[in-house]
C-alpha cells in the first residue's frame, strides 16, 4: 500500500512550529508495517491545497491529511476535500450535537463558528474525535482513500491508534495481527546493536518478523515488528525471537514496550519500600523532574538537590571536610551521596556530579559524569567521559545516572562493556 501525508497550515510550512505530528505519524505507520511513500507539507491556500489533494488521489493508495479542521477561516480541509471530490458540503446534525454537548459538559457556550466544524463532504464518513471539537472524516478521493486528522497532537495520536490504523490495516489485506516489541536500551549505539543481533530475524524463516531501530539520544530503541494470522501465531513466532535480543543485549535492555527507565527504577524503589535522595549538578533537576510526577513517587523520593555550583553542596548537606572545588574525585562523589542519604534519612541516595571542559560549547567538547550511589551497607561509584557539546552531556549523565541506580537496584554491575564477539 501507498500512503502519502499531508500536512497543512501556514505555520508548519513556514516553520514557526516543528512539525512532529510527521515524525509521529510516520513512525506508528511503521511500527505497524505500513510504509510512507510520500510526505507533503502545504499551507492554507485553497489552490495549493487541492492541488496538493488531487496529486495524491493520483499517486497513492491512502493519504492522511492533518490539520485544517478547526473553525476559522483558515482551516480549509472540509472545503477543499468536497472540491477535489466534486461533492457538496453538507452539516452533520450528528457531530453538531456532540460539539453542542462537548461544550455544554465545560458550562459554556458553543461559538457560532464552530457549526463550520460540522460541515462535511457528503460521502465522508464520520471519524470520531472523543477528546476535541474537531470531527475526523474519511472519504474517497480519486483512486485513493483520504482520512482528515485534526493538528491538535493528542488529539491526532487517539484518532490515529484507535481508528485510522485499523482502517488502514483492513485496506491493505495485511493479516489480522500485527504486534510490536520494543526494547529500550543505553549505552550501546545502533550500529553495534545491529551487529549484535545479526540474523536474529532469520529465526523465523518465512519473513514474518522484521527487526528494526529508532536512535533517541540518549536511549536505542530496538523494535520487533511481527506478524501473524491471530494472537497465538504472532506469540509462536515472537518467542524465540524476543527471548535471543535478550540474552544478546543483556543487561544493556533498562525496559520493555511501554515501560521507561525511570518508570522501572520506580518500581524498583517502590518494591524494597525504599526511599531515594538525588543530588545534581548542571543537569537543572531532571533527573528528580524525570522521577517526582509518577504514581507512588510521593513516597519514595525524599529529597532532590539541584545546583549548578558544586560549593553549594556544602551548605545544603552539611559537608565539612570535603573537597568539591576544582576537578572532582571518586571520594568526594562517594561522600556527597553518603551525605545526602543521610541529611535526607533515605535508604538510598544518588549523586550525578558533572565536570563540564573548559571552553566554548562544541561538539569535539563534553564533560566527565562521577555517579555515586549510596546506602546504609555500601557506596558504588562510576565515572564516565561523554562528548558531544554541553546537551549532549547533560542528557548522557541523566540517562546514566538513572541506568546506574536501575542497574544496582536490579543487582547487576553499574560498569559493564559488551564486545562484538558475544554474538
Amino acid at each position: 500500500m501507498r500512503i502519502e501525508i499531508i500536512c497543512t497550515g501556514d505555520e508548519v510550512l513556514t516553520g514557526k512550529i516543528v512539525n512532529t505530528n510527521f515524525s509521529y505519524m510516520s513512525q506508528k505507520l511503521e511500527d505497524v508495517g505500513l510504509s510512507v511513500h510520500w510526505g507533503t507539507t502545504v499551507g492554507d491556500d485553497r489552490e495549493s491545497l487541492l492541488q496538493a489533494f488531487q496529486l495524491a488521489a493520483q499517486r497513492a493508495d491512502a493519504v492522511i491529511v492533518n490539520g485544517g479542521l478547526g473553525p476559522t477561516v483558515d482551516d480549509l480541509s472540509q472545503e477543499i476535500a468536497a472540491q477535489a471530490a466534486g461533492v457538496e458540503l453538507v452539516l452533520n446534525e450528528e457531530w453538531l450535537v456532540t460539539m453542542e454537548d462537548f461544550f455544554t459538559k465545560r458550562s459554556r457556550i458553543m461559538p457560532a463558528n464552530n457549526r463550520k466544524q460540522a460541515m462535511l463532504p457528503s460521502t465522508a464518513e464520520v471519524i470520531d474525535n472523543p477528546i476535541g471539537t474537531a470531527c475526523g472524516f474519511a472519504m474517497d478521493i480519486g483512486r485513493a482513500r483520504f482520512f482528515f486528522t485534526p493538528g491538535v497532537p493528542r488529539e491526532l495520536r487517539r484518532m490515529l491508534e484507535q481508528q485510522v490504523i485499523p482502517r488502514l490495516l483492513a485496506r491493505s489485506g495485511s493479516p489480522v495481527t500485527i504486534h510490536l516489541k520494543r526494547f529500550h536500551s543505553y549505552g550501546l549505539g545502533e550500529s553495534h546493536v545491529d551487529s549484535l543481533l545479526t540474523g536474529v530475524e532469520e529465526l523465523v524463516p518465512d519473513g514474518s518478523v522484521k527487526l528494526g531501530f529508532r536512535a533517541h539520544y540518549p536511549q536505542l530503541e530496538t523494535k520487533l515488528v511481527v506478524r501473524g494470522a491471530d494472537a497465538d501465531d504472532v506469540q509462536r513466532k515472537l518467542r524465540p525471537v524476543q527471548a535471543e535480543v535478550r540474552k544478546r543485549l543483556g543487561n544493556f535492555i533498562m525496559a520493555e514496550d511501554d515501560q521507561t527507565l525511570e518508570g522501572v527504577v520506580l518500581a524498583g524503589l517502590t518494591e524494597l519500600r525504599a526511599t531515594l535522595a538525588l543530588v545534581e549538578t548542571f543537569t537543572s533537576g531532571q533527573i528528580a523532574g524525570r522521577i517526582g510526577h509518577l504514581p507512588g513517587a510521593e513516597h519514595v523520593l525524599r529529597r532532590g538537590v539541584v545546583v549548578r555550583d558544586r560549593a553549594e553542596l556544602h551548605q545544603a548537606l552539611g559537608l565539612r571536610d570535603v573537597m568539591l572545588t576544582g576537578e572532582l574525585t571518586q571520594d568526594a562523589t562517594e561522600a556527597v551521596a553518603r551525605a545526602a542519604r543521610t541529611h535526607a534519612s533515605a535508604t538510598h541516595a544518588l549523586a550525578v556530579l558533572i565536570d563540564l571542559d573548559e571552553g566554548a560549547d562544541r561538539i569535539d567538547l563534553g564533560g566527565t559524569i562521577w555517579i555515586a550511589i549510596a546506602t546504609e551497607q555500601e557506596t558504588v561509584f562510576r565515572r564516565s567521559r561523554i562528548l558531544g557539546g554541553r546537551d549532549w552531556v547533560r542528557l548522557g549523565a541523566v540517562e546514566l545516572g538513572l541506568d546506574c541506580l536501575r542497574r544496582y537496584l536490579q543487582g547487576l554491575p553499574v560498569v559493564e562493556r559488551i564486545d562484538f564477539e558475544k554474538t
